[in-house]
């Protein structure tokens, strides 16, 4: 009887120390504090997030606005824009320059000036419109402003291959190249039509050939 009273002894013990849960205590020197005094760490609150608690987006890299290149620039800058509708003169205000950007332009800004410096600008306009007809004729004559204005005793003020000296400080010489820049891009319409041939009004060539316009000192053929 006594061996069975300490056997439920010990399982007493046992089942005691198993259901008794564990207290968390403090060790020795530490000390307690209540949670009315507790202070809570502050926690870093992301960027991402606003005081409100809405997500902000993160802001993109920033973009380098486009810009022309050299070449582009250059190009803008030595065209302007050209209203179709303004009248020569005005057009022709808006082109002049000293430099023709190219040989073939110089070539037949050289033929306008030569043949027609002295003359009103539509007569200008009409010469150079000749020289372009003949680049445009199909065969008939040479394929380019240059060809044309050195094709063999076409031009009395060509001799060789070179073409003469222009200063390009003269007026008239910049605006020979304002009117050679409105024919090759075709901004007026021919004021000659199709005409191929012309000569001053002071001489009679005989020519057997259709008269098409007269303008200023010169008269023009097809």
């Amino acid at each position: 009887m006594a061996s069975f009273r300490s056997a439920l002894l010990v399982c007493a013990a046992l089942t005691a120390s198993v259901i008794a849960p564990a207290e968390a205590g403090p060790t020795s020197g530490d000390t307690l504090v209540s949670v009315a005094n507790a202070t809570l760490a502050k926690v870093s609150v992301p960027e991402l997030i606003d005081p409100d608690g809405q997500p902000q987006l993160s802001q993109p890299d920033s973009v380098r606005p486009e810009t022309p290149t050299d070449s582009q620039a250059t190009d803008q800058s030595a065209q302007p824009a050209i209203d179709r509708s303004e009248d020569l003169a005005s057009m022709v205000a808006d082109l002049r320059s000293a430099d023709t950007g190219s040989r073939e332009l110089e070539c037949l800004a050289t033929g306008i000036y030569f043949e027609a410096k002295s003359e009103p600008l539509a007569g200008q306009l009409a010469v150079g419109q000749v020289i372009a007809n003949r680049s445009s004729s199909g065969g008939r004559f040479p394929s380019t402003y240059c060809g044309v204005l050195f094709q063999h005793g076409q031009f009395s003020f060509v001799h060789g291959h070179s073409l003469p000296h222009v200063s390009h400080d003269n007026r008239q010489w910049q605006t020979a190249v304002a009117i050679a820049k409105i024919v090759d891009e075709r901004l007026k319409d021919p004021v000659v039509g199709n005409a191929l041939f012309f000569h001053a009004r002071s001489v009679s060539p005989g020519w057997h050939l259709k008269r098409v316009a007269s303008i200023g000192n010169h008269i023009f053929f097809r």
